[in-house]
């Protein structure tokens, strides 16, 4: 996959001016709209822009076009190239196509998975860390937790994002929900992705080894405190 150009960018500081020591410290969705009609969160508004807030005390805004909406309730911020600095990962959505993940910096996007492929259909991220120790970064998120409800995990390496994995039957969101569920864990014995099974029955821990991925529940899903448990590493 080639480096993506990013969408148009309203900036409220010139990027050619940035220094190299500057750093996302933040970042946070505004512009809601209502152009989007999904609502996959239990309402009927999305979000338009993009801010980050650099360790220099700048700020960037970036504006997407009518065609698309971040899809997420907040922006993670993730070390996905390994420099040391975090980059944005969010949820953005073509209203035609669909979902996808995308990685932006300072710069503008950088890398993004494909769209899903059609309007209304949606992924759930779950976080971001180097899951197999070859000190590439790895990012999941259940492919239409809804429906599908299938865990796909992508390496970012050489500036681009490229699909290593994926496992059937989990999830991490319910229809109407206002929160995404699980993430990315270590216990002491590396990284681990923490979701539930598709029936809502146990939450499972994944792990990627050797290119495949394999689950096993940790317990009972009785509510979104068991996500929290799991992820202090309480089971």
């Amino acid at each position: 996959m080639h480096r993506i150009a990013a969408l148009p960018l309203l900036l409220w500081a010139a990027l050619q001016a940035a220094p190299a020591a500057a750093e996302i410290t933040s970042a946070r969705y505004l512009d809601p709209t209502t152009r989007y009609a999904h609502g996959v969160f239990g309402d009927t508004e999305e979000w338009g822009a993009l801010r980050m807030r650099l360790s220099d005390g700048r700020a960037l805004r970036v504006t997407l076009p009518d065609t698309h909406v971040f899809e997420d309730n907040s922006p993670r911020l993730i070390d996905v190239d390994g420099d040391g600095d975090a980059e944005v990962v969010v949820i953005e959505t073509d209203i035609a196509r669909g979902a996808s993940l995308a990685v932006y910096d300072e710069t503008g996007k950088i890398a993004a998975t494909p769209h899903i492929g059609r309007t209304h259909r949606w992924l759930a991220p779950l976080g971001g860390a180097d899951l197999d120790g070859d000190g590439s970064v790895e990012l999941a998120y259940i492919d239409r937790p809804h429906l599908a409800r299938v865990l796909r995990v992508w390496r970012f390496r050489d500036g681009a994002l490229r699909e290593v994995a994926t496992l059937k039957g989990l999830t991490n969101h319910r229809l109407g929900d206002a929160e995404i569920g699980g993430g990315f864990r270590d216990c002491g014995q590396g990284p681990e992705i923490v979701t539930a099974d598709a029936d809502w029955r146990r939450v499972m821990a994944v792990r990627l080894e050797n290119g495949h991925l394999s689950a096993r529940s940790i317990g009972r899903y009785e509510g979104p405190e068991s996500f929290t448990q799991a992820l202090n590493c309480a089971n």
